[in-house]
């Protein structure tokens, strides 16, 4: 027995001396996400196994791959998921063809029973699907049964010593990676601890803008110390700021250290019963391709507490401004903070729509289905981010129109587009989905222009339709209006004084045309915004009374004998101007 334990000390310590070895220059941007489970046992039919892990991770080395190694003996059946080095030998083999983006599995010899080992890349979470090949007889392998030679009870001592040295390896390493990233944190922090008489809501303000800030190294920390070890983020609940259909959303604390230091989350709770909602955002917010400074910052997702009281949490970036519909409420915008708000609005939303990262690398577009200026968070004056992603769909080439048989009409009834309203969505075409995208931002950018000091005089803040629909209008009450009437909201001709004002709302009528086809892409208004931002710097968009006082002449005015209703010329028929 004293020689087992002194195997165990120098096992571990010889691995111990191995990270020594790892350098930060290591560290290279995760790429694959995969299961990541010690031991599960698998859910099995026919010629296809389930993993049944609960946990996944993001690769730590880009190098890595998703691994599974499925093991049966004669009684039982167990799965091993992780990411690893292809390079590098697992279970005394090299993982076969690994190149794929599914995970087949491949036999290989063993003396404890029958074990398989599967590798793939490029598929989130592909190795949660193992699958194995039929033998001639059509009878699946993953069925076989194998007599466990005698000689594997004179390797229990060995194994245990490995998985005592495999466990302090692991733990050796987490403690390693928290050192290394939290002294550079704490460095920056030092500069925000309160000084005596400073005010402690200043001081978390300072938190909030930096967890804020693009550059911050929170996210890939924290998901990793989440995914990879499944423990719990040490996170205190301070008070409910919004509440939703599926979830209520918290204002938290993420502490680092004993000392006090926190930063302030967000924290999205939904109970059991909304599992299903909970893995939808979850696995939109999964794809590392989502991050983009227009879209709200994820952090981790986490499962807490067992049986009915057991919840499902997804941690964001925390924006202590509020939503977009609060801060249009309380808020009257200038145009240039009109103009850079509303650009980041659509430059997030190009970005969904996008097949490609700003980076150029390959990304499946995602239709977010229910922008509206509540899913929308203020980040600061000149910015915002889209949110909640509870009914967003990515749009995968490779789905038939059967996956998509149930997309069609979803979303809030008030921002719905008149193809979703009537149910006539074309799910052939994938473009569908992000025409429907294109017609709600269209009248959450009308809901910001509503609130503009250009304009003229700024009336209360008003959701679209306000004065036609009761607060929370059903899809026929908007049925009715958009479709029978080919109603949308009002653009006074007082509007339309101002030159900026004037392109943006000939924008906006080209986004909410009743055709689909002819509303302008996401990506089409991102350039007109970054064309008004060229005029602007070049004082083409200065208010045209400014113009008059240093040019000598008169400002541009609506024509006095224009009708009530008349349609602004260059405006699509969709768009109705109307004088006050």
């Amino acid at each position: 027995m004293g020689c087992w334990a002194c195997s165990s000390v120098t096992s571990v310590l010889f691995l111990s001396f191995n990270i020594h070895a790892l350098t930060l220059a290591d560290f290279v941007p995760v790429s694959n996400l995969c299961q990541w489970c010690d031991y599960s046992s698998p859910v099995c039919e026919d010629n296809v196994c389930y993993s049944n892990c609960s946990f996944s991770s993001f690769c730590e080395y880009q190098k890595e791959i998703c691994v599974a190694i499925w093991k049966q003996d004669n009684k039982s059946i167990s799965v091993r998921t992780m990411c690893h080095d292809p390079q590098l030998p697992v279970e005394n083999a090299m993982v076969p063809n690994y190149t794929t983006r599914e995970c087949l599995m491949v036999q290989q010899p063993s003396e404890e029973g029958a074990l398989y080992i599967c590798g793939c890349m490029g598929e989130q979470e592909c190795n949660d699907k193992l699958i194995f090949e039929k033998d001639d007889n059509g009878y699946a392998k993953l069925q076989s049964k194998e007599v466990i030679p005698v000689a594997v009870i004179s390797l229990l001592p060995p194994i245990l010593v490995a998985i005592m040295a495999t466990m302090a390896f692991y733990l050796y390493r987490t403690r390693q990676q928290r050192k290394e990233a939290w002294p550079a944190k704490h460095a920056q922090r030092q500069t925000l601890e309160i000084p005596e008489n400073r005010d402690p809501a200043e001081y978390d303000e300072k938190l909030s803008a930096m967890i804020d800030d693009s550059h911050s190294d929170i996210s890939s920390t924290c998901a990793n110390n989440i995914n990879h070890n499944t423990e719990l983020l040490p996170i205190e609940l301070d008070r409910v700021v919004g509440k939703g259909r599926f979830a209520d959303v918290w204002r938290a604390r993420l502490n680092h250290n004993a000392s006090g230091h926190y930063e302030t989350v967000a924290v999205k709770i939904f109970s059991a019963e909304e599992y299903l909602s909970w893995k939808s955002e979850r696995k939109i917010f999964s794809d590392a391709n989502l991050k983009h400074e227009s879209v709200l910052q994820f952090l981790t997702a986490e499962e807490r507490g067992t049986g009915p009281q057991k919840q499902y949490w997804l941690i964001t970036a925390y924006h202590s401004m509020g939503n977009l519909q609060e801060y249009l409420t309380n808020h009257v915008l200038s145009w240039s903070e009109l103009h850079l708000m509303a650009g980041s609005l659509v430059s997030g939303v190009a970005h969904l729509h996008s097949d490609y990262t700003a980076c150029g690398s390959p990304k499946i577009p995602i239709s977010h289905r229910d922008i509206k200026s509540s899913n929308i968070l203020v980040k600061s004056k000149t910015e915002c981010v889209l949110c909640d992603f509870g009914l967003a769909l990515r749009l995968d080439p490779s789905l038939t129109v059967e996956d998509f048989a149930n997309s069609g009409q979803v979303g809030t009834a008030r921002y719905m587009a008149p193809e979703v309203l009537e149910s006539r969505v074309n799910l052939e075409e994938l473009e569908s989905f992000k025409q429907m995208d294109v017609y709600s931002m269209a009248l959450v950018l009308w809901e910001m222009a509503s609130r503009c000091d250009v304009i003229g005089e700024v009336k209360s803040y008003e959701l679209p339709f306000g004065s036609q629909v009761c607060e929370h209008p059903c899809v026929e009450s908007m049925r009715d209006l958009v479709l029978r009437e080919r109603g949308r909201p009002d653009i006074p001709i007082s509007w339309l004084v101002h030159q900026g004002m004037q392109f943006l709302c000939n924008t906006i009528g080209e986004c909410w045309d009743h055709d689909p086809e002819a509303r302008l892409t996401a990506h089409c208004v991102a350039e007109r915004f970054s064309m008004m931002g060229q005029m602007e710097n070049k004082d083409n968009l200065n208010n045209n009374n400014h113009n008059a006082s240093t040019t000598g002449t008169e400002p541009w005015k609506p024509d006095s004998n224009a009708q009530e209703t008349a349609p602004f010329q260059g405006f699509p028929s969709g768009v109705l101007v109307t004088e006050v």
